[in-house]
């Protein structure tokens, strides 16, 4: 796992460890409740949510982990960067999102993105958590608890999704192309020292080519997928609403 607190334990759509009780990051008199951060209107759900299709990354590969990236022939390479370009493409965007944790939970909520490097997830009540990434840093914030944690950009996998311009094939290690007629889906297994090995795999819509979901694998072996729908690319957001608040709220920083 790349981030390891209680709060991404329960409701984040990143590579997590297994759940952890919320006692973890609680005090025994929680402060006062922060008021939420201003952000932009809900996208308006007119798509029903959609039922995340849950694949299995850590028995993908029989155990076998990396496949090299020479060994994909010209169809699968032609799929990836297709799939890079529309990822490069995408520059604002807001949408919904249905999020389903390691232990089957369901949790629903907005997402707004502007590229380079920002993006913000607002869970639906009751969840207090958000999660923001201003290009730098990417934080979990508990307005009940009103505490936040603090992680680098560059050591989770929002990077890739976040990143301006992108090819898969150069910039990141694929070990997966595949398609059928619902979906293109690209893996990528990512190995850190000491921390063990994750996999990412992106999904798009094989007709029209818009991203649908993603799931991460942690090292532990726990999956969380996220479906996105409502994706709206013709607004543009304002920058205010991925600003971090490193004053206001307890926490740490790993």
């Amino acid at each position: 796992m790349l981030m390891t607190s209680a709060a991404l334990a329960e409701t984040v759509p990143l590579p997590k460890a297994a759940p952890k009780a919320r006692g973890d990051i609680a005090t025994s008199e929680a402060p006062p409740p922060m008021p939420p951060a201003p952000v932009a209107a809900a996208p308006r759900r007119n798509e029903p949510a959609p039922n995340p299709l849950i694949p299995d990354l850590r028995n993908l590969f029989g155990g076998n982990s990396s496949a090299p990236a020479q060994t994909f022939d010209a169809n699968q390479r032609m799929l990836a960067g297709k799939v890079s370009s529309y990822l490069s493409s995408l520059q604002n965007v807001s949408g919904n999102f249905v999020q389903v944790g390691p232990d089957g939970s369901r949790t629903t909520g907005d997402l707004y993105l502007q590229k380079p490097g920002k993006i913000r997830f607002e869970y639906d009540a009751p969840s207090p958590i958000a999660i923001v990434a201003d290009g730098t840093s990417v934080i979990v914030r508990d307005r009940k608890l009103a505490t936040q944690d603090v992680y680098p950009l560059s050591q989770t996998p929002l990077r890739f999704l976040l990143s301006d311009r992108i090819d898969l094939l150069k910039d990141t290690n694929v070990v997966g192309i595949s398609a059928d007629d619902l979906y293109v889906s690209v893996t990528i297994e990512e190995k850190q020292p000491m921390v063990g090995t994750s996999r990412l795999m992106l999904m798009v819509g094989a007709k029209d080519n818009k991203l649908k979901q993603w799931t991460v694998t942690d090292p532990q072996g726990y999956d969380t997928t996220v479906a996105v729908y409502n994706l709206d690319t013709s607004k543009k957001l304002d920058p205010g609403m991925f600003k971090i608040d490193y004053t206001n709220y307890q926490g740490g920083s790993n």
